[in-house]
């Protein structure tokens, strides 16, 4: 037995999803299909991007008595902001709600996430990082993603980083999948050019991780070179933010998410969490920046990166890891290695061959 046989054996997909421009509009009749009368109002979390789209918040169909937050994106999910969400609800009497509407990117998809497995399991968000820690099914949960490439939207994790110990992981559990999912393209419409880049490669980077790894299966090959296959379309194309590239992009993102629920993804992702750790990046730039000196692990793919950037104009940041201090080096040594199943998957169970410690430092030097 390897530490990936502990993987994925049955794979839970989401419930129901709504696909087509305009489609967001349901959600008011989404949610009052669930208000009873034990359970009459409902949770919405709004991307902070909306605060201010008074239009676009009050389509959404919220009522009085709903909780409405908004979810600040500066920094992604802790363990802690969750916790600390939670209680909130709680305090306003929102602990059997008839739903819970997430509404924005994969921050606040995942927050979504989290705060219906906590309303039902109880205790800690931190308590629940790792694979099939979550016991109780979470409230119903409406996932509404407003950019596209995270696949939070499919996933059946909510990735989480907890600050005291540095862990970024998330609750893997069936229970965390999206009961239903609203996929409306025009939505994406207003995201900023580099973020749309950055967010859509995720899906492009999971699946072609997965396509490499040792941990493989038909079902997820299938929907992990559908996913590359309509991310060649977009950002292979002259306008990656034409409409018929948006819709493109939204699929992809929900296949890539259904092909992570049954894979794991490679060397990318663990550097990648080790940017966010210790520098506090954003997972979906941080993954951009990793992939870019991952020549002699992913050649190819390298390379078609690197012809997307070129031809969708895109500014990648560099000189993210100038000036290193040993204390830093050793920081970032550690956020990487503790993610063992996805550098067992790309490197074999003996990874730390490879990666030692220098050429660890090395790769990051060049970001």
């Amino acid at each position: 037995m390897t530490i990936l046989d502990t993987g994925i054996k049955v794979v839970r997909n989401v419930g129901r999803f709504t696909f087509g421009d305009g489609s967001a509009a349901e959600v008011t009749d989404l949610v009052n299909a669930r208000r009873t009368e034990s359970s009459p109002n409902a949770i919405y979390l709004i991307d902070d991007f909306f605060k201010d789209k008074k239009q676009v918040v009050d389509a959404l169909g919220i009522r009085g008595a709903d909780a409405k937050h908004f979810i600040g994106t500066q920094k992604e999910p802790s363990t802690q902001s969750i916790d600390e969400l939670v209680v909130a609800l709680q305090a306003s009497g929102h602990t059997s709600p008839a739903t819970i509407v997430g509404f924005g990117g994969g921050i606040t998809l995942d927050t979504a996430k989290a705060v219906a497995n906590l309303l039902t399991n109880g205790g800690k968000a931190a308590e629940y990082q790792g694979w099939d820690l979550v016991r109780v099914p979470g409230v119903h949960k409406i996932g509404v993603p407003t950019i596209s490439g995270t696949g939070a939207e499919a996933t059946r994790t909510c990735v989480m980083t907890n600050l005291e110990t540095g862990l970024k992981l998330g609750m893997n559990s069936d229970y965390t999948v999206f009961d239903h999912v609203v996929l409306d393209p025009s939505l994406t419409s207003t995201v900023p050019r580099n973020q749309y880049f950055y967010t859509g490669m995720d899906a492009y980077i999971h699946c072609i991780e997965a396509l490499a790894g040792s941990y493989r299966n038909a079902i997820g090959d299938a929907y992990s070179r559908e996913t590359v296959n309509l991310c060649r379309n977009v950002f292979l194309s002259s306008d990656m933010m034409a409409d018929a590239r948006r819709s493109d992009l939204m699929v992809a993102s929900y296949l890539g998410g259904c092909a992570i629920a049954t894979s794991y993804v490679g060397i990318v992702h663990p550097f990648s969490a080790a940017l966010s750790v210790v520098f506090g990046l954003h997972h979906c730039v941080a993954n951009c920046i990793v992939l870019n000196v991952m020549s002699e692990f992913y050649p190819q793919a390298h390379s078609e990166f690197r012809k997307m950037i070129e031809l969708q104009k895109v500014e990648l940041p560099t000189g993210v890891c100038a000036n290193l201090t040993d204390e830093l080096r050793q920081a970032l040594i550690a956020a990487t290695i503790k993610h063992e199943k996805p550098l067992t998957n790309a490197l074999g169970a003996d990874f730390r061959a490879t990666l030692t410690d220098a050429r660890i430092i090395s790769l990051f030097e060049k970001m």
